[in-house]
């Protein structure tokens, strides 16, 4: 068995698929069976033939490599697609109903529709989808995406002067805690631990373990301590360094806490 990660737009999550006996290098698009239907994607990576069985045997099936045809079909798709999201907000407007319209897409079979729309508050929307569909004559899904969603789908520039991460390579959506700014001891100012889309920082992950193992044995800021100079209070930690430094007697002190614990 051949499993391929494919993705069914550009810079989306990357699904596993089952490729059966079939050969396909990177880059090749492809059409494979989801939950919603027969979707158009393209293969980004394979997976290892010693990592297979990792994997459970209920995968989607890759059907087949794209044609000309199919790749017709799949332009034809995100045309009409661009027109139904314009159609989708201008009926919207007349409703009255207050929705950020993200995207809209069809599956390649055209038997959904899907919009994605951002809103402050739950919007009630059967009257638009039932609109839609007397137009369409098609499944119509209209699907209320979060903050970092819209972050993800709009794009930007984060604090770090980079294209957001999320826009650019993430392609899975991480929890991020309060916890993981206290672990790396960033000051909690929202203006610098809060991204574009004003959710917690994405990259507070990318490090959270490394912090929490630099983390074991340090002292925290304000704890009296005894080292080698004697009683004192720390007033600063430098975490990955595993440093901190401490007021005695009037005279502050570089402590490094692996020197410390084997004097």
């Amino acid at each position: 068995m051949n499993i391929y990660g494919v993705v069914l737009q550009d810079k989306g999550k990357m699904y596993y698929f089952d490729g059966q006996n079939l050969k396909i290098p990177n880059n090749v698009t492809v059409i494979v069976e989801t939950e919603k239907g027969t979707q158009f994607g393209k293969v980004i990576s394979k997976v290892p033939h010693e990592k297979v069985l990792d994997f459970h045997e209920n995968l989607k099936k890759i059907i087949r490599i794209s044609t000309k045809k199919d790749y017709d079909q799949y332009l034809k798709n995100l045309k009409d697609a661009h027109i139904a999201l314009a159609n989708a907000k201008t009926i919207a407007k007349t409703l009255g109903l207050e929705m950020y319209f993200l995207g809209a897409d069809y599956t390649f079979d055209r038997k959904q529709l899907l919009f994605n729309f951002y809103a402050d508050e739950r919007i009630d929307f059967r009257e638009l989808a039932k609109k839609l569909a007397s137009i369409y004559r098609t499944r119509i899904e209209l699907r209320q995406v979060g903050a970092r969603d819209k972050a993800e789908q709009i794009g930007g520039v984060g604090p770090c002067g980079r294209e957001l991460c999320c826009s650019s390579f993430l392609t899975r959506m991480n929890s991020v805690s309060m916890n993981m700014a206290k672990n790396q001891n960033i000051a909690l100012n929202p203006s610098k631990i809060n991204g574009c889309c004003g959710r917690l920082l994405c990259c507070l992950t990318y490090e959270d373990e490394e912090y929490i193992k630099c983390q074991k044995g340090m002292p925290s800021v304000g704890q009296k301590v005894h080292t080698k100079y004697g009683e004192g209070i720390v007033r600063s930690i430098d975490i990955l360094q595993r440093k901190y430094r401490v007021l005695i007697e009037n005279e502050e002190k570089e402590i490094f806490l692996d020197e410390e614990n084997s004097k």
